[in-house]
């Protein structure tokens, strides 16, 4: 589907295949310090989220520019190199950003016995309307566990959306949860469970020093994968039955139906995080406002090009997505 000018992304040379293409930004991309101004936004449930905002000079007197918010992804946040690359190119073509942190994910461990997980459209929900008090046009972008959080809030709304919300872009998507979690098991990518659970449970230890009746730290050594911790803890901490009826009531797959505004998702078909059901070409043909593009080659969140001024190429894809 030719939605975009250069749409197939072609790595260099010396990133060969997905975990290249995927590991190679994570690790050694530099992007300069964005200038965020921190919000502490208090949540119904006694909680918080810390939202870091990046703003530009209006474009015209006081009329206030468009706004991005951006979703990171699992155990990412606001200082993630994927979200300040965006933020940098679209403070530079004149939008406002708004790049938010889950609970727990800004540095300090949240109050509430709840993290965060990848349809906790609440939370959102809530970030979307403290800022459509200032702002008449918003675009939504989100990557990987951010990406699945953002299609879903769309797609839940339907025509209920805010009429100020125009469009999404959603990167590296893990559309099927279930599926995403069983590749997630594989020999080959058992270098990043292995961090995400470092993570994730050190989190869940440090939680259960204030709730030790309800987090079960016996089970830590039970986690091998991605699935055990949604098992153990994602699903027992967020009322769902296990990881199953978790990734059954989330995953954005089942919510592109619905969706009303116009919506990008670019997946690289040499994702090593991704499933074959996160790439659904048959039913985005039945869909007037989803589109899927999926690049033989980008690896997961990484779509990393050489000598264009330190810009991604997935960020040149979404600013010409929000501004088309």
């Amino acid at each position: 589907m030719p939605l975009l000018k250069n749409a197939e992304y072609q790595p260099p040379f010396w990133l060969p295949n997905g975990h290249f293409q995927t590991i190679y930004p994570a690790l050694f991309r530099q992007v300069p310090t964005v200038p965020y101004q921190r919000v502490r936004l208090h949540t119904p449930d006694d909680d918080f989220l810390d939202l870091d905002w990046s703003k530009v000079q209006p474009r015209q007197g006081n009329q206030s520019n468009p706004l991005v918010i951006l979703s990171h992804g699992l155990e990412g946040d606001s200082s993630s190199q994927y979200i300040k690359g965006m933020v940098r190119l679209f403070n530079a073509n004149g939008y406002d950003c708004l790049a938010w942190n889950y609970r727990s994910c800004s540095g300090e461990l949240n109050k509430q016995l709840r993290f965060y997980h990848s349809g906790a459209t609440d939370d959102l929900d809530l970030v979307i309307r403290t800022a459509t008090a200032d702002y008449s046009h918003i675009y939504l972008i989100g990557f990987s566990l951010g990406g699945n959080l953002t299609l879903k809030y769309v797609g839940e709304k339907g025509e209920n959306l805010s009429p100020k919300i125009k469009k999404a872009v959603t990167f590296s998507v893990p559309l099927h949860l279930s599926g995403s979690s069983s590749q997630m098991e594989s020999w080959e990518d058992w270098i990043y469970t292995k961090r995400f659970n470092r993570s994730l449970l050190a989190k869940v230890k440090a939680k259960a020093v204030y709730f030790p009746e309800n987090i079960a730290v016996e089970n830590i050594k039970k986690v091998q994968t991605l699935r055990d911790f949604d098992n153990y803890y994602t699903s027992q901490l967020h009322g769902f039955k296990d990881a199953e009826d978790y990734y059954a009531h989330n995953s954005s797959l089942f919510y592109l139906e619905n969706i009303q505004i116009p919506t990008l998702i670019i997946n690289a078909q040499n994702d090593p995080f991704l499933s074959k059901e996160c790439y659904p070409f048959d039913l985005a043909q039945k869909m007037p406002q989803v589109y899927l593009l999926a690049p033989k080659q980008g690896g997961h969140c990484g779509f990393w090009q050489h000598g264009y001024e330190g810009v991604l190429w997935s960020e040149y894809q979404a600013l010409a997505w929000v501004a088309g």
